[in-house]
């Protein structure tokens, strides 16, 4: 019986041993840049989109276009006013799909020149109306208002 006894000591100051090695054990502390580190640098926070409307709420105000834009329509290419950066510029391309009800429309297009690779993209349409008649897979020849970052005109080719 006595050696069962100092049997059940060294299995309780070996446990004993093992248990005071892991409580000494310190993990080394997360470098600043390590995502998990209370020190590190939150996210910057994305800026909403300016092509893409997700609710209602997310599609701005709309603006009357300026009479001198109107009357200039016709014209194929960037417009320059009074040394401001060019307003609008156009581009084609083929319908993807249409949201009549969100007043947007995607996009596969060529090259803008001097202001966006070819892509596929989601635009605002203003007016919505614009949509009308257009549908997947017809050709399409645009005006994107610069600033606006929405197509003011949007004609089918043949």
């Amino acid at each position: 019986m006595a050696s069962m006894g100092s049997r059940g000591q060294v299995v309780l100051i070996v446990a004993a041993l093992i248990l005071a090695g892991c409580a000494s054990y310190q993990l080394e502390p997360l470098a600043a840049t390590h995502p998990a580190s209370p020190d590190a640098p939150a996210a910057p926070a994305r800026p909403p989109s300016l092509t893409l409307a997700y609710t209602p709420s997310d599609i701005p105000s709309v603006r009357p276009v300026p009479a001198v834009a109107a009357s200039q329509h016709g014209e194929h290419g960037p417009r320059a006013t009074q040394g401001a950066k060019e307003p609008t510029v156009v581009g084609e391309g083929e319908v993807v799909a249409t949201a009549p009800k969100a007043g947007q429309i995607v996009l596969e297009h060529g090259e803008i020149p001097g202001f966006m690779e070819p892509m596929t993209m989601g635009y605002r349409i203003d007016p919505p109306s614009l949509l009308a008649g257009l549908e997947q897979g017809d050709r399409v020849r645009f005006i994107i208002d610069v600033e606006r970052r929405a197509i003011i005109a949007i004609e089918k080719l043949r």
